[in-house]
């Protein structure tokens, strides 16, 4: 039996949208996503029915089921709207295999689409982006096994794991290292049925690539964290697992630019810019 092939899926919005917060899922088939093909997109059913924050918006003239948009004619969003979001600390090869799988959280309102600006504040200190494969949630599950694990999974986008250093140091759980806002850049979109044993990851920090890693260099693998994670909690459709960061970083700070880079998905692009919310008035 032949394997599917891997299909694109993405969280939309058009150019003139009708509404702030007007939304559409999107489906892409074509191998090459370079070519014309790779470029229409057609309006597809959500791929999480389960989850109301991920619901089309109302169909109206272009966006209907089945018609095909021009990739100019939206912007991509953060591929779904998570509940959960999720970390794996100290991942990395044999040491992190030799610790107990550990997860982290990071606050759903981090998350961040494509072309979103990570905002640093004065005052947060030393920041590195991590590139990690991330799973993306298809359907609600608990009590996974390594032979049902992969039944919970919709496929795979690029997470950037945005890790205020200093603040790891003093923040035992690393809640404000982790979950300040914009400190979750995911997208551009969800693949699906893709081999993800051994694909590279890697950044590109102010157009200079740093080194890569792969997949197979994480401690505990993808089947695996599913089954630790809902060991003890119900994952959600539409949430994202990062897996962990085993390639090389490099400090960001405000007037730079993050490209995280995922085998098989594509590319992340992200500014970096001062937080906005520290010119409002007080």
């Amino acid at each position: 039996m032949t394997s599917p092939l891997p299909r694109r899926l993405a969280r939309v919005r058009p150019a003139s949208p009708q509404a702030p917060d007007e939304q559409f899922f999107v489906a892409n088939d074509s191998p090459d996503f370079d070519s014309v093909a790779g470029t229409l997109w057609t309006v597809v059913d959500s791929p999480f029915p389960e989850s109301r924050a991920n619901a089309n918006s109302s169909a109206r003239e272009g966006w209907e089921l089945g018609d095909v948009v021009s990739q100019d004619a939206f912007t991509f969003l953060a591929p779904s709207v998570p509940v959960n979001v999720f970390g794996m600390a100290h991942n990395t090869g044999q040491p992190g295999r030799d610790l107990p799988p550990q997860a982290f959280h990071k606050a759903a309102s981090s998350v961040i689409g494509p072309g979103e600006a990570i905002q640093l504040s004065s005052t947060v200190g030393y920041v590195d982006p991590e590139a990690e494969l991330t799973v993306v949630v298809g359907r609600a599950g608990r009590g996974l096994t390594l032979e049902t694990a992969r039944s919970a999974i919709l496929g795979y986008t690029i997470g950037n794991d945005v890790s205020a250093r200093d603040l790891q140091k003093t923040d035992e759980l690393w809640i404000s290292a982790k979950s300040q806002d914009t400190f979750t850049p995911v997208g551009p979109w969800i693949v699906t049925d893709l081999d993800d044993l051994n694909l590279e990851i890697g950044i590109v920090h102010n157009g200079h690539a740093l080194r890569t890693a792969g997949s197979a260099d994480l401690g505990w693998k993808v089947d695996e964290i599913m089954v630790y994670l809902t060991s003890f909690m119900t994952l959600q459709p539409g949430d994202l697992v990062l897996t962990g960061f085993p390639a090389e970083c490099a400090r960001i700070q405000p007037g730079d630019t993050v490209v995280c880079r995922v085998e098989g998905i594509g590319e992340l692009y992200n500014p970096v810019t001062g937080a906005s919310w520290e010119d409002l008035p007080a």
